[in-house]
This record gives C-alpha cells, structure tokens and sequence, in this order.
C-alpha cells in the first residue's frame, strides 16, 4: 500500500493566530513537526497542505514538499482531501500541524490496522486519568467496544460513572487520523451530521454514517 502523510497548516489560527510559525529551538513548530513526520520512514512522501504563502515557503525553502489549498476549507480533512483526489496513494495519515513531537511508533501501530481490510478509518488515544481531564470540554473523550471500535465522541464525560463502584476506563482521543483514501474522500462529501454539529466533533459524521473508526491506544 502506498502510505503518505499531510499536515494541514493553517496561519491564521483562532485561538494563536501564527502558532505554526512560532520558533521552538531552532526551528518553526510546522518544521518541527514535517520534518519529524518525515524521519519516522513509514511514507512515500510527506506534504503540509496550507492557505499560507508563509508557510508554503517556510516549508519548501528548508527542501520540503507543500501543496497549497486551491479553496477556502473548514476543516484539515477537507484540505487533505483536495489535496489528495488526484493522487495514486492508498492510505493518507492527517498529522496535526501543531503536533512538532510526533513520533514513529504511534504511526506505525495506526498504519498497522489498515492490515485489517475492512479497516477503513483509525485513529490515536490515550488514557485519561485526572479527574479535571475527564471532565474538561477541551478533551474530547471516545468510548469504544471489545474490538477498540469507536462507538462515540463526546466533550462530557462518557461512559457517566452513575455506578461510582465500577471504575472506568477514560480515553481521550487524539486528533491524528488515517484513511483510505476513498474513505476521506467519501467522509469530505457528506454534509455536517446533528450530533457533530452540537458536540464540534468532525469525527462523529463517520460514526453517524456507521462508519467504524479503529482505535489505537498510545502514550
């Protein structure tokens, strides 16, 4: 399977407008996070995908490869899925821009599931335990079965511990995807479903059109 990876880049972030742009040692954070998406070897290529002159040079100045958004897009999927219509590739990992310590092995247990065909979506978390996580809204928590299938995404607490003697597992989603590529392409067609609409959820539209997303735990 041929396997890349996009980082979408937005310069004009709501909450910190320039963050992509913002050095960390000697380097800009989406630097930072290309090239160490780039040392992991698990992709035939790796691309930011961007609206910003800024950031297309910042990237392609240092020998980088960035493709620019032809259309304003609302989210990093529909970015990637413009950028990717016309390519012959199998598999398209989203990697978060600001995500300038991403690692390899991660990656690669994501990468793993697709070994699985009827995988068609997957997707990081990790194990919440502070109590003041679990019930902050910025976390967005998973719920999941046996087979680590997402069953639902909220920014509330789920599962709900009415039961206080039954301990939970808490998982808090990560938000690095992967596709094939038909999957992304098909997720970018449909409109915005109710429940991702009141939770601002983008994964939940998969799961509304009984789309199982794999799950990956990692630290």
């Amino acid at each position: 399977m041929k396997k890349i990876a996009m980082i979408p880049a937005r310069y004009a972030a709501t909450r910190f407008p320039a963050k992509l742009m913002q050095q960390l040692g000697n380097k800009s954070v989406i630097r930072h996070t290309y090239d160490n998406t780039l040392a992991t070897g698990l992709f035939e290529e790796v691309y930011v995908v961007t609206d910003s002159d800024i950031i297309f040079n910042e990237i392609t100045a240092h020998g980088g490869k960035a493709v620019m958004s032809k259309k304003n897009h609302e989210s990093g999927s529909d970015r990637i899925a413009e950028a990717i219509a016309d390519m012959d590739i199998d598999i398209v990992v989203n990697v978060q821009g600001d995500e300038p310590f991403v690692q390899k092995e991660p990656l690669e247990k994501l990468l793993a599931t697709f070994a699985d065909e009827n995988v068609q979506v997957a997707s990081l978390m990790q194990v919440l335990t502070e109590e003041k996580f679990i019930n902050d809204p910025n976390y967005v928590k998973v719920a999941i079965d046996e087979n680590f299938n997402s069953l639902f995404f909220s920014r509330s607490p789920i599962p709900y511990p009415r039961d206080k003697t039954v301990k939970p597992v808490y998982y808090e989603h990560i938000g690095v995807y992967a596709f094939r590529k038909q999957a992304l392409l098909n997720f970018t067609s449909w409109p915005m479903t109710p429940l991702e609409a009141v939770e601002k959820i983008e994964c939940i539209r998969s799961r509304e059109h009984i789309i199982q997303i794999k799950m990956v735990v990692t630290k």
